[in-house]
């Protein structure tokens, strides 16, 4: 980085120059027609400068941005890989991107016969009766999905208010259910990272409404009981709800619904490719048995006689989940991308996930341990090694030290109950060789702080901003840096 990029960290404002234009406007004193106390009595405070200082300004500041166009980003738990241009494309059709979200059915058939076929083709992909893809958000599905629990507990006369979340869920879990009026109930995984099935059969009572499984779970790890874990809910009377967060890790080798899910949520961001980051806007979906699919979201997107159609007169459901319904360009992009692959080619989307990660487990566990010594799923989890912490080297320091080498850090001090956890996910569309390249700068992190840890533990050394005071930050953000 030179100089001028290391050091020009001044505020557009601060480079303001009296007198410099980018783009002219009306005078204020021309415009009629607007009441006097709708005009302003004072300059707004706006940086002038000219439209090249402006480009020049942005586009420096878009150079310190890690994403996944630039970078590896190895983001455990959060799935962030190539979005394939074909879907922005598909996605940009005028007659998708000037739709009125409030026009009438018959002018929006094409719009909602795609989300009516999304919503089959993602149940037959999972295994499941029925769909909706109103929620803007895997998180905004999750909670979604637990109010449609809720719902079909409250239809039966059932006051069941407990919901059973395993330490290795995922941490929208517990908040969801608080959200949606239950007490969590969080219970401990075993010590191979798995639900324990006694601490389980000991915790489910007749209040138990829904145990909320991460499959696979923030470890990597799959629920090898899964079966018998459904099993033992149904026979409490209570439904078994999935985070398919996860799925690129399941898609194509097994079908949920087989293993006796009632209820599952999807995040568009992580298995289907779609854009993520930067606060939205997203798509979830909810995935239902046919037992739940009265509760479904409203209006539901329904096919007549040859017709597509929005079906308000749906009495036993949770009612409308958001003003104006999906977001129909984020569902395009994944309808996109599930029309490009067949059954062999989600098979091999997963069978890659899951080499890629084991790849990096066993590339670096004698440097960083891994917390389980089985095969992984998606990601894995690692931790710096006995020596690493002997000489006081922590995750934080090898993630700002990532930085340095150009690779966004992977997920840190997640889960929970991993100490000093460093959770990566390289997904499946990362070549060997980049892969290679990760590896072989965490080994040389692991030298270089086994030779000067202080030099470590003062990364990132190359960035516009350093190692900050996190605590300070979070609860006094400076935005001038």
């Amino acid at each position: 980085m030179n100089d001028i990029m290391k050091f020009d960290n001044e505020l557009s404002i601060e480079k303001s120059r009296s007198g410099k234009r980018g783009i002219r406007f009306n005078c204020p004193s021309c415009e009629t027609n607007i009441p006097n106390n709708f005009t302003r009595k004072s300059e707004p405070k706006l940086p002038e400068l000219s439209e090249f200082d402006t480009v020049r300004h942005f586009t420096r500041l878009s150079k310190f941005n890690f994403s996944v166009d630039t970078h590896f980003y190895p983001l455990g738990s959060c799935t962030m890989k190539y979005n394939p241009r074909i879907n922005e494309e598909t996605s940009s059709f005028e007659g998708f991107t000037s739709l009125h979200p409030l026009s009438l059915d018959e002018n929006a058939q094409g719009t909602l016969e795609i989300i009516y076929d999304a919503q089959n083709r993602l149940c037959e992909l999972c295994g499941m009766d029925d769909a909706t893809l109103w929620p803007v958000a895997g998180a905004h599905g999750e909670y979604t999905g637990i109010l449609i629990a809720k719902k079909y507990f409250s239809v039966k006369g059932e006051g069941r208010d407990e919901i059973i979340v395993p330490d290795s869920a995922h941490g929208t879990n517990p908040a969801t259910a608080s959200m949606a009026g239950f007490k969590t109930v969080n219970i401990q995984s075993s010590p191979d990272g798995r639900l324990d099935l006694d601490v389980l059969k000991k915790n489910l009572t007749p209040r138990t409404a829904v145990i909320m499984l991460t499959v696979p779970n923030t470890l990597g790890i799959f629920e090898k009981n899964i079966k018998k874990i459904c099993e033992l809910a149904h026979a409490n009377g209570s439904l078994v709800y999935m985070d398919g967060a996860n799925l690129n890790a399941l898609i194509g080798l097994v079908k949920p619904g087989d293993f006796g899910i009632d209820i599952m949520h999807l995040n568009m961001h992580k298995t289907f490719s779609t854009p993520h980051g930067g606060g939205g806007p997203g798509a979830g979906g909810i995935l239902v048995k046919r037992i739940l699919s009265p509760h479904l979201p409203k209006p539901r997107v329904e096919k007549k006689e040859g017709k597509y159609f929005l079906n308000e007169n749906v009495p036993l459901s949770i009612g409308r989940i958001k003003a104006y319904l999906c977001n129909t360009q984020v569902l395009l992009r994944a309808y996109a991308y599930i029309l490009n692959h067949g059954p062999e080619e989600f098979k091999s989307i997963a069978e890659n996930a899951i080499l890629n990660a084991n790849y990096i487990k066993a590339s670096l566990e004698k440097l960083y341990p891994s917390y389980s010594k089985e095969y992984c799923m998606h990601e894995c989890v690692l931790t710096p090694s006995k020596e690493l912490q002997e000489k006081g080297i922590k995750t934080l320091d090898i993630a700002k030290r990532l930085l340095d080498y150009g690779f966004h850090a992977p997920t840190v001090y997640f889960p929970l109950i991993v100490h000093e956890a460093i959770m990566i996910e390289p997904t499946e569309t990362e070549s060997k060789e980049t892969l290679d390249s990760f590896i072989s700068t965490m080994t040389k992190i692991h030298s270089e702080a086994m030779e000067n840890p202080e030099m470590l533990k003062q990364a990132p050394h190359t960035m516009p901003v350093k190692r900050l005071d996190e605590v300070l930050a979070a609860r006094q953000p400076n935005i001038k840096w």
